[in-house]
């Protein structure tokens, strides 16, 4: 789910410190993803690729104003964002690409009925954001577009607040939702014979810690998500964890470079071994600096580096290899 929402509508609880696998940090440094076009001046996240990584969906929000838009790769760079067939009307985010492109899934207020009102967001304690919840909505392709969404079943939209979908090859969701706690945890729906299954959440290091925003590897041998191990007064940073048994090993920290301005929201690119997220960093600016170096910070200001959260990306090369020589 978006980052505003996030803080507008999490309950944070203290997290203890988690003993992570310790790893030396591979050195990349994340590229900003398409500036002054996907990534404007505006906020954008969750980047969901065609299987030809031709066309991305992602969606483009200041909350609550949001819509998922799509984007072209042409032979002279992505096309100027359009509002997607199927958004615009509701306040709708988060959209989630099957591996094989088949369907997407994204997080809408929209009403679970025809006619009703924006869905509501019910907060711990009973309090109300009006029109600030999310169910999960799947559009299927159709040809060269696409069809008219369909709300997953109740077992999966139980709560009010349903965001950040993750979509398996076997079809099977990841999502976060509020545990017991009101915290955000993550969940998994396995789908088998047509239907969804009652959600499990996914046990992944502190229990108590909250856990948002997945990215599943198609065969689920990995997940990369953000949490607040450290503690409420402490960013969230973002970790991998891969499949160990029938569970996950330890989380491991992706590094200060990759956390560095509070990143969040993963996404696999159609590659499955590259991993974009929003983040509100930017680039240095230098004091004194010469006429053209100001005319270019204050260019690249109006396009996209405003502090604003924008879409940038990183090799997970480093980890997946690392993992593979490990005998992972």
């Amino acid at each position: 789910m978006s980052r505003a929402s996030g803080r507008l509508l999490a309950a944070m609880v203290v997290a203890s410190l988690l003993p992570c696998a310790i790893q030396a940090a591979p050195a990349v440094q994340p590229q900003v993803f398409a500036p002054g076009v996907i990534s404007g001046p505006a906020a954008e996240d969750s980047a969901a690729f065609t299987p030809d990584g031709r066309t991305v969906f992602f969606d483009r929000i200041r909350w609550p104003n949001a819509a998922i838009l799509v984007s072209h790769r042409t032979a002279h760079g992505w096309s100027a964002p359009t509002i997607a067939p199927f958004s615009g009307r509701w306040l709708d985010h988060d959209p989630a690409m099957a591996p094989d492109g088949s369907f997407l899934v994204f997080s809408s207020n929209r009403p679970d009925q025809p006619g009703g009102k924006p869905l509501d967001a019910v907060l711990a304690g009973g309090k109300v954001a009006a029109g600030s919840g999310g169910h999960l909505w799947r559009v299927d392709r159709k040809g060269e577009g696409w069809g008219e969404p369909v709300r997953l079943p109740d077992v999966v939209n139980a709560s009010s607040r349903t965001y950040a979908p993750s979509v398996a090859g076997d079809g099977s969701v990841y999502f976060q939702r509020p545990g017991a706690d009101g915290d955000f945890r993550l969940f998994r729906s396995q789908y088998r014979n047509g239907r969804y299954q009652a959600p499990v959440e996914v046990a992944l290091g502190d229990s108590t810690a909250h856990k948002l925003d997945p990215a599943v590897a198609p065969d689920e041998s990995f997940i990369v998500f953000d949490a607040n191990y450290a503690g409420r007064d402490q960013p969230d940073r973002l970790y991998i964890a891969f499949r160990q048994g029938n569970g996950w090993g330890a989380p491991i920290d992706l590094g200060d470079e990759v956390n560095r301005g509070a990143p969040w929201g993963s996404h696999l690119g159609p590659d499955h071994r590259t991993l974009y997220f929003s983040s509100p960093r930017a680039v240095p600016v230098h004091y004194p600096r010469s006429a053209a170096q100001a005319a270019q910070d204050l260019a690249r200001m109006s396009a996209w580096d405003n502090g604003l959260d924008n879409l940038w990306s990183i090799p997970l090369s480093p980890w997946l290899d690392a993992h593979t020589r490990h005998g992972g």
